[in-house]
């Protein structure tokens, strides 16, 4: 409630919408007796498990190459998690016969991180999340509310200790305080969940991410333990790694629509899409990449308002000589100056 009077949430009006439904479960699903968290890792099964952070934070040097968070280059999890989760309730119920339940992820005013880190799924982190010290953070978690009484399972230590380096690292110091999110700062809000323009004293940190941001779990140093998904559905699709940001800026919508397809990416629609591209652009081209300028032309008279705009500001990125930018260009840009 303290976090929500901070006005922390930003334009995520459905959290404040449900109240006190969200932290009393009972209120949410009548007869709710006790809660059954799970939780799903993620990282696709080709992953590197000795070096994949630095292969990941790698990717930010490379300011002509579009990053999207690890969760989102595979199948929308919520599709996936909420199936398993119903086929877990079938397998309680051959064993205990007919219960009262209803599965959750990511889908309601539940809090799950809370009731994860209750339930000793892990404890939370500085930077909000859930972390286990034998998987990292890199999963998603989902619940089961059911109508009978469970043993309740042990919370477990938290073992953060002094270290600071999600706090450290945030590009947008969107990490306010230990265990406290200004969520108006955060990328993957500003890309995910934000619907307007973006405020332009944050473009610049942005850098090449296009949708969400994994900066505070890839410096952890729990995340070297982190899992490789059991699952195909996690595997990153063709085209959403690696790929560079003027080829996404030129999908039209159906190419938009028809490549994210079953992915949580397409949940932002184009225009959003365009919109966050058009800033990575705009840092790509502060930072003297060839072919920006001409990509962000192609978007200069876009039917959106709200993509001219970020068209404007990202061809206004241009170095005022190719050989130095200025203070005020390079102020608080992930890049070096060229």
């Amino acid at each position: 409630m303290q976090w929500l009077a901070h006005g922390f949430h930003g334009e995520m009006k459905y959290m404040a919408t449900h109240g006190t439904r969200r932290a009393r479960p009972a209120e949410l699903v009548p007869g709710t007796v006790s809660v059954i968290t799970a939780r799903m890792d993620y990282l696709p099964r080709d992953t590197p498990l000795d070096d994949w952070q630095a292969v990941e934070f790698d990717r930010l040097t490379r300011p002509g190459e579009a990053i999207v968070s690890v969760y989102a280059r595979g199948r929308d999890y919520h599709k996936v998690l909420r199936a398993r989760l119903a086929k877990l309730a079938e397998r309680i119920a051959e064993e205990v016969g007919p219960f009262g339940h209803r599965a959750f992820t990511d889908s309601a005013p539940v809090l799950e991180a809370e009731l994860a880190s209750r339930s000793g799924q892990g404890w939370r982190g500085k930077h909000t999340l859930v972390l286990d010290r034998n998987a990292g953070s890199m999963f998603f978690l989902g619940e089961i509310y059911v109508d009978m009484a469970l043993p309740a399972s042990e919370p477990v230590t938290a073992h953060c200790g002094s270290c600071s380096a999600c706090i450290d690292v945030c590009p947008t110091k969107a990490i306010i305080a230990p265990y406290r999110l200004d969520a108006r700062r955060c990328i993957s809000y500003l890309t995910i969940e934000h619907g307007g323009p973006i405020p332009l004293e944050l473009r610049p940190l942005m850098g090449n991410r296009i949708y969400g941001c994994d900066d505070c779990q890839l410096v952890c140093p729990w995340n070297k333990f982190a899992k490789k998904s059991a699952l195909p559905d996690f595997d990153a699709r063709e085209g959403l790694t690696g790929q560079g940001l003027a080829s996404l800026f030129a999908w039209s919508e159906e190419d938009f629509l028809r490549f994210t397809q079953g992915s949580p990416i397409r949940r932002i629609g184009h225009e959003r899409w365009l919109r966050n591209i058009a800033v990575a652009l705009g840092n790509a081209l502060r930072a003297g990449e060839s072919g920006t300028a001409e990509a962000l032309a192609t978007r200069a008279a876009h039917p959106s308002e709200l993509v001219r705009e970020h068209v404007a500001w990202a061809l206004a990125q241009r170095p005022a000589r190719a050989s130095a930018a200025t203070p005020e260009q390079t102020a608080g840009s992930p890049y070096p100056a060229t």
